[in-house]
């Protein structure tokens, strides 16, 4: 492991997220990111840009605004920003290793397809680049903890870091709202499905107009095990890997027999 650390601290390591420059959690994020290596950019997203998935800005054009030397903003989306650091802030050398979060609220199942800071990650390995989604599910109604980020996430890092390299594979982690000495440990889980998927809600608004709001309502319920929902659920934090090619194998043969 010194050898994974003493590399670390060589890294470029470029820090990002989808809840906006001024997040606490890409503050945390950023720290952590710091205890591992001298080289640490944070290129963010000048606003919040949740469930913006991959989305690109290519209508209008993009401005960076400098808050210190390695801290920037960009007012765009994730993805942008991943974009824009690797093509241009980060031209001269790009990062080695992308950090995305640490994301206020899981991503967890389906929550992958919408994340902007799973997009993040994703983006990072569209461009051959290593990458991690962190996410911080929150507690009720209280402010977001990042306690056990805060413990667990230098030495995950470390230790997906030390795994070779592989071509468009990234990794998503999840941490429970609990206190850090009641995780149970670290689950490698493949991606779940939720029992409840997104619905929408009617409501009318004081001059008693009708709007929708989309969402997630109810808990996080899933009849599967071995998945990421199943480990927050059994206290744990879950690590699982995404793989950018969405092809499904198993059918490849079957289509070929229909269309051959």
């Amino acid at each position: 492991m010194r050898d994974v650390e003493a590399a670390l601290r060589k890294e470029r390591i470029l820090v990002t997220n989808d809840d906006g420059i001024h997040a606490p959690g890409l503050k945390v994020l950023e720290a952590i990111a710091h205890s591992l290596s001298d080289d640490v950019w944070v290129v963010a997203p000048e606003s919040e840009q949740s469930a913006t998935s991959n989305s690109l800005t290519i209508r209008r054009p993009l401005r960076v605004r400098r808050f210190a030397e390695r801290r920037l903003a960009v007012d765009g989306t994730p993805t942008d920003c991943v974009v824009v650091a690797v093509n241009h802030i980060l031209k001269d050398r790009h990062p080695g290793l992308v950090l995305s979060g640490v994301n206020h609220g899981g991503n967890l199942a389906e929550d992958v397809g919408y994340s902007g800071t799973v997009a993040a990650a994703r983006e990072a390995a569209l461009l051959g680049i290593r990458a991690i989604a962190f996410s911080q599910l929150r507690g009720g109604e209280a402010p977001t903890d990042f306690t056990v980020a805060e413990k667990f996430a230098p030495d995950i890092v470390r230790r997906l870091y030390s795994m070779p390299p592989e071509r468009d594979l990234l990794f998503n982690v999840n941490f429970p709202p609990i206190a850090p000495e009641a995780i149970t440990g670290i689950s490698v889980a493949r991606q779940g499905r939720r029992d409840a998927m997104v619905g929408v809600i009617e409501v009318n608004d004081p001059s008693g107009r009708p709007y929708l709001w989309i969402g997630h309502w109810g808990e996080d319920t899933t009849g599967e095990e071995d998945t990421d929902l199943a480990a927050i659920q059994a206290g744990a934090i879950s690590v699982t890997p995404l793989h950018i090619d969405l092809t499904h194998e198993a059918s490849l043969a079957l289509l070929r027999e229909h269309f051959g």
